[in-house]
Parts: structure tokens; sequence; C-alpha cells
């Protein structure tokens, strides 16, 4: 559930564990043209929390992690062979 206060939006937060080094969190905004407006280097084992505001609508993960959400969690990065 989010609540609008001022120019952030308070939602859940998601938790990116990077499994490997060199996972990359892209922000992507909002709005009628879509863009890349922030980027985040994480290397194994490091974790990082997000929060989706009125500026961030989207985030792309590249690399292998752990995406903790409220509606459970999912594995980014190619599958093992």
């Amino acid at each position: 559930m989010s609540e609008e206060l001022g120019n952030i939006v308070r939602s859940d937060y998601i938790v990116v564990k990077a499994l490997e080094d060199g996972v990359t969190v892209i922000g992507l905004t909002r709005g009628e043209n879509t863009k890349f407006h922030h980027t985040e280097k994480l290397d194994a084992g490091e974790v990082m929390i997000a929060q989706f505001t009125n500026n961030t609508s989207a985030m792309k993960i590249r690399g292998k992690s752990e995406i903790i959400t409220g509606h459970g969690v999912i594995a980014s990065g190619k599958p093992e062979k």
C-alpha cells in the first residue's frame, strides 16, 4: 500500500542483494518519456534498499541477484546450466 506525502510516494521497499560482482540497478523516470536517471553498481554480498517515488517508476536490474519485495523473492541473472 502506498501513501502520497508531498513529492514522495511512500510505498513498500524492495531489497536487491548482489550475488556476484557488477550487479547494476538502474532507476527509470516517470512520465511521457521514460529515461534512465540513476545507476548503482553492487558487488557480491552488497545490498541496496530502494523505494519508488514520484520520479522513479521502474527499476531495471542486471546481473545475478536476489530481489526481495512484498510480493515475494525474485532471482535475476542468467540461469545456471
